[in-house]
């Protein structure tokens, strides 16, 4: 099994700073979301690793050694980062068949590749005439040309339908169930908690996570259930009584922070109260992500002025 591994990785632009003493490794098995906001070194990152810059310090390698020193790299290491990339007089087939002969891949490999990305019936057609969803599929059929143990997409979502949202999904955990090392770089929470085990979150070129999915979101949060009830007073009052400060929301849910969704269940049924619905609350990932890199943010829109700030800042 092949694992990457970043090792102090730093690298300067001038007087910019990109990537600051970066160390973090992605294991085989499970799909790795590498996350943080616009200008936090991930794509800087993904480069480094694929030998497209020179790092300042640092190593990044794959499988214990550079990119650059791999005998059939397309072969160990699939990658998309730019869907753009590809030549656009070219029709997609013969795009393909152009990577699979440089890298002595057999051309049956392309009808394969293309069959799973959903691109045959526009094989023939030229890349420039294609969508962006359509190029992003076919970068990543040129990822998996070489059946590699390891794969790297930069947002792989971009530009796809809700039908290649589900498939790209899908193919991401299928290669990870394969024991393959899956590195997903995005900017999708929603989509990113659908699929990945792990998170990798840097900000302004700096390792801010390197944990599980579960740990991530169990770490940004502190007990608290959500609930309704058909007694909404006496059960208020109970929990009162207990020590908690229940709050209700417009749509008649309590909330109770600091609590489980045992503590609350025990309490009820000992009040022979009935519950019509108790749900432990947790943040999503796109509120934990969000918490967490609220001052490493480079790039931060100011929020609109509302009408009445408009007419005095006149």
């Amino acid at each position: 099994m092949t694992t990457i591994d970043v090792h102090d990785l730093t690298k300067d632009y001038g007087a910019v700073r990109a990537v600051d003493h970066l160390s973090f490794s992605v294991r085989p098995g499970r799909v790795t979301g590498f996350l943080g906001p616009n200008g936090a070194g991930k794509s800087t990152t993904m480069r480094l690793l694929l030998g497209l810059d020179r790092a300042t310090g640092g190593s990044a390698t794959i499988g214990a050694r550079p990119y650059s020193s791999l005998g059939n790299p397309l072969r160990q290491v699939g990658a998309l980062l730019d869907a753009r990339a590809a030549h656009g007089s070219r029709t997609a087939r013969d795009h393909l068949l152009v990577l699979a002969t440089s890298n002595g891949i057999a051309g049956t490999r392309v009808e394969e590749v293309l069959a799973e990305a959903g691109l045959t019936s526009v094989a023939g057609r030229r890349i420039k005439t294609f969508s962006l969803g359509m190029r992003q599929r076919l970068g990543i059929a040129a990822a998996l040309l070489g059946d590699p143990e390891v794969v790297m997409l930069d947002e792989p979502s971009n530009g796809l339908d809700p039908e290649g949202i589900v498939w790209i999904r899908e193919l991401m955990r299928k290669l990870a169930g394969e024991g393959r090392t899956v590195l997903v770089s995005s900017h999708l929470m929603n989509e990113t908690s659908s699929f990945a085990d792990h998170l990798v979150v840097l900000g302004r070129g700096r390792l801010l996570v390197d944990m599980s999915m579960r740990e991530f979101l169990a770490s940004r949060s502190r007990p608290g259930v959500r609930l309704r009830t058909t007694e909404p007073m006496r059960l208020r009052d109970a929990l009162i009584r207990t020590g908690y400060e229940p709050s209700q929301d417009d749509d008649g849910r309590l909330t109770v922070d600091g609590a489980t969704a045992r503590d609350v269940g025990t309490l009820a049924a000992s009040e022979g109260i009935a519950l019509v619905e108790l749900v432990d609350a947790r943040p999503t990932l796109e509120e934990a992500y969000l918490d967490l890199t609220a001052t490493e943010t480079q790039f931060a829109a100011v929020p609109p002025l509302s009408v009445g700030q408009e007419a005095r800042s006149a």
